[in-house]
């Protein structure tokens, strides 16, 4: 019996000793392994010159985040033609002038973006354990309130260049050759989504001919997704995640906050044949800030023109 109870001993302090290296490594580490992921679609029409499209989220910033901030202003250097912020820039009311500043080279060329919960309510302590029930939203977190964040400051910001606010809105962006039509909601975590009404008369076509339709939202919910593949888009474009933020290997992301399926957490699938880009995001909750197996991330995403058909 000793030899048993030595051994189980051995295991279980072994399975600490594990435990405790990956806390570890998730709150000191890994939180601070800043990657750009480059991804390359062909999805633009025939004829259409390539576009990089730099694709920013959950960023969850505080000012002495001096690391990430370095981050955000090298991102800046691959000169996108096109920016979209998918939200949950902010963890407060102080960092709202900070991120214009790490933004500002970004803000400077075109791009568009929409709200998360975190760019309206201050975080909070969360018990971990709610984000493994079907529903983690605590009771009363869609219920109509005041924001708490200065949120109207924020847009100010992020709009002062030109960036396009899809708050439940549509927009377009011409970029020389290539019409981007936008559509996006207020953040769906919050159920403060309503799809834009279609334009009234629909917008002409181009001279050129050549037209992209983004589908943008903060939180991939099913539901919104289905209405922006309804609504046309080639691509679309959310966060919201953090690419489950806990990964195991063999398994993958153990939650999405959401009602998205796990194995989409994060990166490149598709939605009823319509590519779906998920960002893991640049951050967490002060109150959650860690991640295990899935770093902090910005995509480079590289546009290319589809294939002529033959005989076109």
């Amino acid at each position: 019996m000793r030899p048993l109870l030595t051994a189980a001993g051995s295991v279980g302090l072994a399975g600490l000793g594990v435990g405790a290296a990956a806390h570890l490594w998730a709150r000191h580490v890994e939180i601070h392994r800043y990657t750009l992921r480059e991804l390359t679609l062909r999805i633009l029409p025939p004829g259409t010159r390539t576009l990089r499209v730099l694709h920013i989220s959950d960023i969850h910033l505080v000012p002495d985040q001096e690391r990430k901030i370095a981050f955000l202003e090298y991102l800046s250097a691959l000169n996108p033609h096109l920016v979209i912020d998918t939200g949950d820039n902010i963890a407060s009311a102080a960092a709202i002038p900070v991120l214009a500043e790490a933004l500002d080279p970004l803000l400077q060329r075109p791009g568009a973006f929409v709200m998360g919960s975190n760019d309206m309510f201050e975080p909070a302590p969360k018990n971990p354990a709610r984000y493994l029930l079907p529903d983690p939203r605590p009771d009363g977190m869609t219920t109509p309130r005041d924001f708490t964040l200065p949120t109207e400051e924020l847009t100010r910001r992020l709009t002062a260049h030109g960036w396009k606010d899809l708050t439940n809105a549509r927009a377009v962006i011409e970029l020389g050759g290539l019409e981007v039509r936008l559509a996006g909601v207020d953040d769906p975590h919050l159920e403060r989504d309503e799809m834009p009404a279609p334009a009234d008369p629909p917008p002409a076509a181009p001279d050129h001919g050549h037209v992209l339709r983004l589908g943008v939202a903060h939180a991939p919910y099913r539901r919104v997704l289905d209405a922006l593949v309804a609504d046309g888009s080639d691509l679309l474009l959310a966060g919201h995640t953090h690419g489950g933020q806990l990964r195991l290997p063999g398994i993958g992301a153990l939650v999405t906050n959401c009602d998205l399926p796990r194995q989409q957490a994060r990166g490149l699938s598709t939605w009823h044949d319509v590519p779906l880009h998920v960002s893991a995001g640049m951050g967490a909750s002060p109150y959650s800030n860690y991640r295990l197996f899935t770093p902090p991330e910005a995509t480079l995403l590289t546009l290319r023109a589809r294939e002529a058909s033959a005989g076109s």
